[in-house]
């Protein structure tokens, strides 16, 4: 009888403690580092991918892509994440360094896991262009497999498989627009994941995210540049990415170098460099804010290259190094990370 007390004890006192919980995690990958429609020494086109869980599910319950430039399919697959595992893809803008990569992204879900949920995808509104054609997020998924429908290969992979998407890729992606403004909005949430925009400038309708978890907390300015295009001008940052990454952890944002300015003779025209930011600017811009992480990506030139597409780099190839130092000298405290493709942060660090 005793025994069995004891035994009923045991048991009362094993239900009754608490259970330990895997602890929350982020994980924030560079996709691609590529800057600009160039292709140079097999880099990918701009992309990052924020993952989160916890500890037991290695930070991936959730998996989130902003951007999908060149290459980011192939990329995803080196991390071991599968196109059908994504949760949803943001696109902080319709230029094709940004872009491109969709296609194969989409085709790939739609043509290997035909069961797969409709994937989100989160952009701006339409926009009206600078020669009357709209900026649109919503016609480019729409039409994102023209080629292959036209070709004849949509129609030849349902007939293979009928568990496929009639309509093809599109008809596998819930469009989710939003007009960008210059206070943060919510545009996507799941659990303990949300996910804010902003208005940012670049070209019309331009928007960087900030996602938000238990983890921590990134940013993804994409090519957010300052309102105000040319100097005389505080910085070439934008003042609502600043404002949006306030005691944010990490910041990951598309860079060019200063030695690529119209005073340095490097050929590029001066509109094409004043829209993006420096990377001294960002390195400011990165401590006024409190921010823990700098990920410069999107690098303008890349670094080795002695031009960026067919502007040559006054002074010859820069480094890694050299991006750095320009961030540090802006006044960045932080850590300073020049992205390579694949290049990673985790939230906490193990």
């Amino acid at each position: 009888m005793h025994t069995k007390l004891l035994a009923l004890a045991a048991l009362i006192m094993s239900l009754a403690a608490p259970v330990a919980q895997a602890a929350p995690c982020m994980i924030v990958t560079i996709t691609g580092s590529q800057g600009g429609p160039q292709a140079y020494k097999g880099q990918a086109g701009p992309g990052t991918l924020v993952t989160y869980g916890d500890d037991a599910d290695n930070c991936s319950a959730v998996r989130l892509q902003f951007d999908t430039g060149r290459g980011t399919l192939l990329r995803l697959s080196q991390v071991n994440v599968l196109s059908s595992q994504l949760n949803a893809v943001f696109f902080t803008h319709m230029h094709n360094d940004h872009s491109e990569g969709f296609s194969d992204l989409l085709m790939h879900r739609w043509m290997i896991f035909p069961a797969s949920a409709k994937i989100d995808v989160v952009c701006s509104d339409d926009v009206p262009g600078p020669l009357g054609v709209p900026i649109s997020c919503k016609k480019f998924v729409a039409h994102i497999a023209d080629a292959q429908i036209n070709s004849g290969e949509i129609p030849q992979r349902v007939f293979e498989d009928k568990r496929r998407a009639e309509g093809g890729p599109a008809a596998i992606a819930n469009v989710k627009t939003f007009e960008p403004k210059n206070e943060p909005q919510l545009v996507w949430a799941s659990g303990d994941v949300k996910v804010s925009a902003v208005r940012s400038t670049h070209i019309a309708g331009h928007a960087s995210y900030r996602v938000d978890t238990l983890a921590g907390s990134v940013v993804i300015g994409g090519d957010a540049g300052n309102d105000t295009f040319a100097p005389p001008r505080p910085s070439s940052t934008s003042a609502q990415v600043e404002a949006l990454a306030k005691g944010a952890d990490i910041v990951v944002h598309s860079t060019i170098h200063p030695v690529m300015g119209p005073e340095r003779d490097s050929g590029m025209p001066p509109p094409i460099f004043y829209r993006q930011s420096s990377a001294s600017d960002l390195g400011a811009m990165a401590q006024r804010a409190g921010v823990k992480h700098l990920i410069l990506t999107h690098l303008i030139p890349p670094p080795g290259a002695p031009q960026q597409g067919v502007w040559k780099v006054p002074g010859g190839a820069l480094t890694e190094a050299d991006y750095g130092k320009a961030a540090r000298d802006g006044g960045f405290t932080g850590n300073v990370m020049v992205a390579t493709d694949l290049a990673t942060i985790r939230l906490p660090a193990k």
